[in-house]
């Protein structure tokens, strides 16, 4: 009772009473005043990630990105007839088919399962060239032919079959036992010249005995076979060539006693010993390269005389009909190249053209002689752009000829003199000009948008235009010389649901203008941010922005995902002149990384869905090794990254690439150090995915290995993901669940879009 009363009382006392001192009735304590505050903003349930494509990956592993069922062009004969090679649209197996210059009709000439039993058996070396030619393809994949397209040579493995066009009958050539490596039909399609055993061998195509021309010295000499740099990095893949008459050889001899010794050896496959490899890594010794004529018939050799000390590597040979055999050969720096002629009488050279460069030269496909001997036509940069210049017999230059954007590459039709150049005012497109007999001037023939490239019959006058265009038209168009249509070369490839949506733009930075591509979720919304994959390359001789949407299916994959995907070109790539591919002369990574960062950087505040806190970076071969560089060197930048077949220590690659661009590791020790992965992996914070094939002969295991073991024992977290392949990822089923891991990698790492 007197608590309630007390509580009364209290209710009832004027405010100002319990404001005193003493009230005379005890005051209730002060209310609490609670000001209302607003609630923090709620943030939306982040959006469900987009769903990965299973069946997009399995349609683009299993079509080759829908370039399986293409046509590839392989000869243009005489008659006009053009022989191409085409697979099904998801098959590897390629066809014979012959599109006949009279009638616009498409035959299909032979296929190796019509020609023999059971799977084609493939030797080591042909492997390994197939390899060093990026040749996917099974079936038939090579076709030669006689100077009158008469007969055609088609090597299945073991067998080799000369087919006769007019009676569309094949036969088999008795080549004796053992595998027959790089057999070449005789001008005159009489005989067939091969590799067996290291020495090399010719046949009649009448049926008699092979006879052996050559005797290899010791086990590490062999004759016919071009070694490793030159097959990968000179782009020769032939060591021997045919005389016009077909009576003579002029054949390679190659010994790689010093050469250091790899071996390629997968685990998943221990029962299966490992193979051999004659691998020159940077510093070491090369193989010693001499030439020599041989005649069909047996008897010495004649060998050829050049300062083979000064000048050891053998760029490009050719015996044409009218004029001496031709060589170009370089100097271990690739600073300097000569151009020579041969007696065939004596075997003496004499220089036609010399080449230097302070950084490299780059010697383009040739020099090509016209038809009469009188004139040859050679491609030059070194006023700083490529040029065509016109040659007298001896070597003198009587003029040259400019056609903006020239990318070295030409073509000559030898009955009417005509050059068909190819080059592109544009980097990001590719173009053909024709320069008519006589004429100063080149004349652009394609000026639509896209790709556009020609193959030009020496003989017959037959032209094949292949174009690629923005709106992702493809075609294979013959024409006959006069320009009247002869017919297309149909393709059986599946035909893409949708072309990626790929915008084309330009960033200048310090003055200089970039080219790049960016590939957005084809559902991008603006109020989001996303994560950002840089797709590159980034090295010597590749460029990767292109007018040709084709080229991105991937990068729309990974787009669709969630991501934003850009490509672009930096100082150091191809067909933007000698100073901006040179730049990069001794240091094969600062410029590039500086200069991607810049773009990335540029196009982050020109786009702001582009969240550059979140930046991937992926990559293969080069681009591995620049992936894994940009994590090490630039974390800030770069938040994770995929390196595929990463060349991680440049003293462990080839000779004839590496010291191109770096020099000798004796002389430039600074330079192979700071360019080195495996010396930087201590600096590794980010998530880092390595990704080879055990059986990659051109860019080792090793590489991925040794980076491997260096992170480790500098505690640092990686993944790692090793495959049964070789440099190329063939196998669908492989290469789709390596594309999974890739998204499903970037998602961990990166995050969805905000």
């Amino acid at each position: 009772m007197r608590a309630a009363l007390a509580a009364v009382l209290a209710a009832l006392v004027p405010a100002a009473a319990c404001g005193g001192p003493a009230p005379a009735v005890r005051c209730p304590e002060p209310a609490t005043v609670v000001t209302p505050v607003e609630p923090p903003p709620v943030e939306p349930p982040p959006a469900a990630p987009p769903a990965i494509d299973v069946e997009t990956i399995k349609t683009l592993s299993a079509t080759r990105s829908f370039s399986l069922g293409t046509p590839r062009v392989v000869k243009l004969l005489p008659d006009g007839d053009v022989l191409f090679l085409r697979t099904g649209p998801r098959s590897f197996t390629a066809e014979l088919f012959q599109l006949d210059a009279d009638t616009g009709a498409i035959e299909r000439l032979a296929s190796a399962a019509e020609l023999i039993s059971g799977d084609v058996k493939l030797s080591a070396a042909e492997k390994a060239l197939r390899e060093r030619t990026r040749t996917a393809l099974r079936g038939i994949v090579q076709v030669d032919a006689s100077d009158d397209g008469g007969r055609l040579l088609l090597p299945l493995g073991e067998q080799v079959f000369v087919l006769d066009r007019a009676s569309k009958q094949a036969r088999t050539v008795s080549l004796g036992a053992g595998y027959p490596d790089a057999p070449s039909l005789s001008p005159d399609g009489a005989r067939v010249a091969f590799v067996r055993d290291r020495d090399l061998w010719v046949a009649e195509v009448a049926g008699k005995a092979p006879r052996r021309l050559t005797r290899h010295e010791a086990p590490t000499v062999s004759y016919g076979s071009a070694e490793f740099v030159a097959q990968e990095e000179l782009d020769r893949t032939r060591g021997f060539w045919w005389s016009p008459d077909g009576q003579r050889l002029l054949v390679q001899r190659t010994d790689e006693a010093a050469v250091e010794t790899l071996h390629v050896f997968n685990p998943v496959q221990p029962e299966q010993p490992p193979t051999a490899f004659r691998y020159p890594r940077a510093g070491t010794a090369n193989a010693d390269v001499k030439l020599a004529i041989i005649s069909v018939r047996g008897g010495a050799p004649l060998w050829l005389d050049w300062d083979r000390a000064a000048f050891p590597y053998v760029r490009d040979v050719q015996w044409p009909k009218a004029a001496p055999p031709t060589l170009v050969v370089m100097n271990r720096a690739q600073t300097e190249a000569r151009v020579l002629a041969v007696d065939v009488r004596t075997g003496k050279t004499r220089t036609l053209v010399t080449e230097t460069d302070p950084a490299w030269v780059n010697v383009p496909d040739g020099p090509r002689w016209l038809a009469d001997g009188s004139r040859f036509l050679w491609a030059s940069e070194r006023s700083g752009a490529w040029q065509l210049g016109v040659h007298a017999a001896d070597g003198t230059l009587e003029h040259s000829l400019a056609w903006p954007g020239f990318s070295g590459g030409f073509q000559v039709d030898d009955d009417t003199g005509e050059v068909w150049l190819d080059g592109s005012p544009t980097p990001v497109e590719r173009h053909v000009g024709r320069l008519a007999p006589g004429a100063r001037q080149v004349e652009q023939v394609t000026t639509a948008p896209g790709l556009h490239g020609v193959i030009v019959g020496k003989r017959g006058g037959t032209r094949v235009m292949v174009s690629t265009t923005p709106d992702g038209g493809r075609s294979w168009v013959a024409y006959r010389r006069d320009g009247t249509r002869l017919g297309e070369l149909p393709s059986v490839a599946e035909d893409a649901p949708a072309l990626p949506a790929v915008a084309l733009e330009t960033v200048t930075v310090d003055g200089r203008t970039h080219h790049v591509s960016i590939v957005r979720p084809r559902d991008v919304r603006p109020d989001r941010r996303y994560p950002v994959v840089l797709q590159v390359y980034a090295g010597p001789g590749v460029t990767t922005v292109w007018n040709n949407p084709r080229g991105h299916f991937r990068d729309q994959l990974l787009a669709d995902a969630g991501f934003i995907v850009v490509r672009s070109d930096n100082r150091g790539t191809p067909r933007r002149g000698r100073d901006w591919e040179r730049v990069i002369s001794g240091d094969l990574i600062s410029i590039p990384l500086a200069d991607q960062i810049a773009v990335l950087t540029a196009l982050g505040a020109r786009h702001p869905e582009l969240d550059l806190e979140r930046v991937g970076t992926v990559g293969w071969s080069f681009g591995g090794y620049f992936a894994a560089m940009a994590v090490l060197l630039r974390p800030d930048v770069f938040k994770a990254a995929i390196a595929g077949a990463p060349v991680t220590d440049w003293r462990h690659y080839d000779t004839a690439y590496t010291e191109r661009y770096l020099g000798l590791p004796a002389e430039n020790q600074a330079a192979y150090d700071a360019t080195s992965a495996i010396v930087h992996a201590a600096r590794l914070t980010r998530p880092l995915l390595l990704v080879h094939g055990m059986t990659d002969d051109n860019v080792y295991v090793v590489h991925t290995l040794a980076l491997a073991e260096a992170l480790l024992r500098a505690g640092k977290d990686f993944d790692l993901v090793t495959l049964g392949s070789t440099h190329m990822v063939v196998d669908p089923v492989a290469d789709a669940a390596l594309l999974t891991r890739q998204l499903e990698f970037f998602r961990t790492h990166l995050g969805l879009p905000r």
